[in-house]
């Protein structure tokens, strides 16, 4: 038997898979171009040549660099997509170097697109000279715009019928639906949504108008799936608030007595949302 050589340089599938991937995700160059060296200081183009091979139209690094242009495109304007009311608040330029910053420091970790802003909030309040001026308006808009999205494929537990209601003891404990979100905003943000969305348009006069607006608003949100343009706001004086407020996970609400729970703040982006109340006998 002769023995077999290994070649040192040969690389499995999984390895060439990654090398393709690290520079896929690279950013850009400002003309929309690849990167010569990834952000790591390594050479794009002995990577390509590593493991894409030329043809007689195309060099290896012009072949990967379609792979690396096709896939920024993609997931920029997936993005953009998922939030023009955040474009409408701070404008275009704006907005631009954000979600490349935004997808430069935290790269999709996802199979689905659909995750792509899953993290912008919390990498917003993190980054706060991408919106000088404007951070609470721009977080609020984000917090609406997540929830629109999140509310849209989330869970819907059956409603109780008329028979289940009547069966129910003398305390039943109450249960939001995950498929609505209650947040407290400081602009009536649903209102600007909506507006952004009417008009289509990234750029355009109702963005200078959100500054205007009653900054003592609490939006509370039913989005439901089919139905995700469904915004109910109330006011911080009103009571329609408080009551989903209180039923949070863990908590009941007795209906003899006062709630068990009187929270002194409002839930964020974070609590468990929902639709409409669902009771259960625990």
């Amino acid at each position: 038997m002769s023995s077999r050589v290994v070649n040192p340089d040969h690389m499995n599938l999984d390895q060439i898979q990654r090398a393709v991937f690290e520079v896929v995700r690279q950013p850009l160059t400002d003309d929309e171009r690849m990167r010569p060296l990834t952000l790591d200081g390594k050479s794009t183009a002995e990577i390509a040549e590593k493991v894409i091979k030329p043809n007689d139209r195309l060099s290896s690094v012009e072949r990967l660099e379609i792979y690396n242009r096709v896939y920024w495109f993609r997931i920029l304007s997936s993005l953009a997509d998922d939030f023009p009311g955040l474009r409408a608040v701070v404008g275009q330029e704006k907005f631009d170097k954000i979600l490349l910053a935004y997808l430069t420091e935290l790269p999709s970790e996802s199979f689905t697109l659909r995750n792509l802003g899953s993290r912008l909030e919390t990498w917003l309040r993190q980054h706060p000279e991408f919106t000088p001026g404007q951070e609470r308006i721009a977080l609020d808009m984000v917090r609406l715009e997540w929830a629109d999205i999140d509310a849209y494929d989330a869970a819907e537990f059956p409603k109780l019928t008329q028979a289940e209601l009547q069966a129910l003891g003398g305390d039943p404990a109450f249960h939001l639906q995950p498929n609505l979100f209650l947040l407290d905003l400081a602009y009536p943000m649903d209102e600007f949504l909506l507006q952004v969305r009417e008009t289509e348009e990234p750029e355009s006069d109702i963005a200078s108008n959100v500054v205007m607006m009653d900054n003592s608003t609490i939006a509370t949100l039913k989005l439901a799936p089919g139905n995700h343009d469904l915004f109910v706001r109330s006011n911080q004086a009103d009571k329609p608030f408080h009551f989903p407020t209180v039923l949070q996970p863990g908590q009941t609400l007795c209906l003899e007595g006062k709630p068990s729970l009187t929270p002194s703040t409002l839930p964020g982006p974070a609590a468990t949302p929902s639709c409409s109340i669902r009771c259960s006998t625990e």
